[in-house]
């Protein structure tokens, strides 16, 4: 919501603007009035609504047409105030001023108007049935006040509704003519209505409207009130109402019933409270609240943050496959302005036999995102309205940000759960292969991979000594000339080359030597394509020479020719590797360390699977 509030007030010599402002001020009609009134603020403690007010005196006698232009711009509402009792003052709001504001400002953004008819106290008649038409005729007329600078009448109420124009203007929510909501508030609706329907059945039922309530107004409805929310919408419309539920038909009704009651400020609240602005578009503030990353440190997902995801994924898996189609998936990210996961995704995370993003591949993308770009992740969590679901100050609580690594190193040991891999070759040494791979896809299933939907990223969990971690590996491009500091970071180094090529090695070699000779990453490298011939690399050292010469660990050889899945041990051990940097090559060789290691990937991957299946069967 708006800071503060300033309000300027225009009209005909001797209508009463002064004397309006000076009757506020002090309660009592002036003996003397002077032909201007200083500006005045309202401190918010003695407003309404909580915000400091600026009120503005305009005097023709006074000041000059520039003057005015400059506080017409500066203005958040402007009362146009006429003489009841005068008719030529009432001729000059249409002939005159109405048609100077809109000159003086934006046609996209009218500043709302509210016409007051002073001097109330000097007639026995109404001017409304003056007024109605030209209210009718400018949508940017909020309301009409008549009122008495003499007697008080209506005076606070005049300023009252002048700030109410500014904090719950009825200009973005409402279409007087077609006396309908403007499609920008049913849109915004529209999510807070899915938002709020946690079990996404299209309706919300008293659980979900108490959440809503108190999320919103910080109080619960009684049953009753619950009761009678619901009969109102019964009684104007036939399908408002499901399973004693209230529909988003009924939803929009309500809302639409509150505008036209004057109740702006009911609409208002819920908007902002889930994160829109004066534009009906998220703030920001909301979308990305301030988040910092020290140095080498990597941001991950928390385990609430975890537990949230997998309730958005439970809502949306209807036929409860453990894996979301197409249309779950498009149903789920209705809540965004756009379709945040493209094809590439697909072959970025584990998918079915369908082709759909399983539950490990959907918190694989989600675990991926924060890694790798946290302030996407943010608002990712903010259209998915995290921090009112969670009850929580912001997104910014669903992420961790680990130590320095520098600070594993010394200690030995690491608390981190994801893993960076970069995977290098030449051109042809089998880089995307060894990253569909780790997803569970053959060759035959990678050939069928569309080039324009390929991914440089493959993400999936391994398991290391009985804890779960995600390994992320990225293929780079093989310009070895250009590496940047960027693509240097990262916890292992993959050179994969093509047993089958004899300068395929070469690159290996040179881009280890460039690089990582001297570096503490940990490197690793991968003879694919291990089912072909393998031809005599054309270096001046062998594979395996080049590996004792540096102290590397030995060529690991890898196909992904196979029938079935192709073998995980390889990734096992690369995240291990990631894990253990401090470790020797001969901890590494240690054939009881790598036992453990994968006989603990494979327990806990069949348990978590079968536990994760119990817990839907709860559900």
């Amino acid at each position: 919501m708006r800071k503060d509030v300033r309000i300027l007030l225009v009209g005909e010599p001797k209508v009463g603007k002064t004397s309006l402002i000076m009757s506020l001020v002090s309660e009592e009609f002036p003996d003397e009035v002077p032909l201007r009134a200083e500006e005045i603020t309202i401190p918010a403690d003695v407003t309404p609504e909580r915000v400091p007010t600026h009120i503005v005196d305009y005097s023709e006698a006074e000041q000059t047409d520039e003057q005015l232009y400059q506080e017409i711009s500066k203005a958040n509402v402007i009362c146009i105030v006429y003489a009841v009792n005068n008719k030529k003052s009432i001729e000059e709001v249409t002939s005159h001023w109405i048609p100077l504001i809109n000159e003086r400002t934006d046609k996209d953004s009218r500043v709302p108007l509210i016409l007051v008819g002073n001097k109330s106290d000097l007639v026995e008649h109404s001017s409304m049935e003056t007024i109605l038409p030209i209210m009718n005729q400018y949508s940017e007329i909020e309301t009409c006040v008549e009122c008495s600078a003499k007697n008080l009448k209506n005076i606070s109420e005049l300023f009252y509704y002048a700030q109410k124009a500014v904090l719950h203007p009825t200009g973005p929510l409402y279409t007087p003519e077609e006396k309908e909501m403007k499609p920008s508030c049913i849109k915004a609706l529209t999510r807070i209505f899915k938002l709020s329907d946690l079990d996404n059945d299209g309706i919300l039922n008293d659980n979900e409207l108490n959440f809503f309530q108190r999320t919103c107004f910080n109080i619960p409805l009684a049953p009753q009130a619950l009761e009678d929310v619901k009969n109102v919408v019964r009684k104007n419309m036939s399908d408002g109402v499901k399973d004693n539920g209230l529909t988003l038909k009924g939803f929009l009704f309500l809302h639409t019933l509150f505008i036209q009651r004057g109740r702006h400020e009911t609409t208002w609240t819920v908007l902002r409270r889930f994160g829109y602005d004066d534009d009906l578009e998220l703030t920001q503030e909301y979308l990305f609240p301030l988040f910092k990353i020290p140095p080498d440190c990597t941001t991950e997902l928390n385990h609430n943050a975890y537990l949230f995801l997998q309730s958005v994924f439970d809502k949306h898996d209807k036929d409860r496959d453990c894996a979301l189609s197409t249309d779950e998936l498009k149903d789920l990210f209705k809540v965004f302005p756009y379709m945040p996961w493209g094809p590439d995704v697909n072959n970025t995370v584990c998918t079915n036999e369908q082709g759909w993003i399983t539950y490990q591949g959907y918190l694989s993308q989600w675990t991926l995102t924060t890694y790798l770009d946290v302030q996407r992740c943010l608002e990712y969590m903010g259209y998915l309205g995290y921090s009112i679901i969670q009850e929580q100050e912001s997104q910014a609580a669903a992420i961790t940000v680990t130590r320095n690594k520098r600070i594993d190193l010394q200690k030995k040991q690491t608390q981190r759960s994801v893993f960076h891999c970069n995977v290098l070759g030449a051109r042809g040494s089998g880089k995307s292969s060894f990253l569909q791979a780790f997803l569970g896809r053959n060759l035959v299933h990678q050939k069928r991979i569309r080039e324009d939907h390929k991914s440089y990223y493959a993400i999936s969990t391994t398991y290391v000594y009985g804890q779960e971690k995600y390994l992320l590996l990225h293929e780079l491009l093989p310009d070895f000339e250009f590496l940047s500091e960027a693509d240097l970071a990262c916890d292992i180094v993959c050179l994969v080359y093509d047993i089958s090529n004899p300068r395929s090695f070469e690159y290996c070699a040179k881009v280890y030597k460039k690089y990582f000779i001297d570096s503490k990453t940990p490197c690793i490298i991968i003879a694919a394509k291990s089912d072909l011939h393998e031809a005599r690399q054309y270096y001046t050292l062998s594979p395996l020479d080049f590996c004792r010469k540096h102290k590397l660990h030995p060529p690991q050889l890898f196909t992904c020719n196979t029938t079935e899945a192709p073998n995980k041990d390889i990734y096992t051990k690369l995240t291990t590797m990631a894990m253990y940097p401090h470790m020797t090559q001969a901890d590494l060789k240690n054939s009881t360390f790598w036992l453990q290691a994968s006989v603990g990937a494979t327990v806990f991957a069949v348990l978590g699977f079968a536990m994760y299946k119990a817990l839907l069967k709860q559900r």
